[in-house]
C-alpha cells in the first residue's frame, strides 16, 4: 500500500507536505508514516486520500486483500 500511495503522490506532483495539510496533520510527520507503511490505513483515511488524488480507495488495499486471501488458503 504505501508504495502505491507514494507513486500516485509523486505522479500528481504533491509533497508529504501537502498532503499532511490536506488530511488535517500538524506536519508532514503523521502522513511519512502511514506512507513509510508504519502506521496502518484505515478505511476513512483511504478515502480521504483517494479523494485527494482522485482515485478509487481500493487500490490501497488490492493487493493486502490478495495476501491475505493466499496467506489463509486452506491445502
Amino acid at each position: 500500500m504505501s508504495e502505491i500511495l507514494k507513486k500516485i503522490r509523486i505522479e500528481k506532483g504533491y509533497t508529504q507536505e501537502y498532503m499532511a495539510e490536506k488530511l488535517g496533520y500538524k506536519d508532514k510527520s503523521g502522513y511519512n508514516h502511514l506512507e513509510n507503511g508504519n502506521v496502518k490505513l484505515s478505511v476513512d483515511r483511504a478515502i480521504k486520500i483517494s479523494k485527494i488524488l482522485n482515485v478509487d480507495p481500493s487500490i490501497f488495499f488490492t493487493k493486502e486483500v490478495q495476501e491475505t486471501s493466499t496467506n489463509n488458503r486452506i491445502v
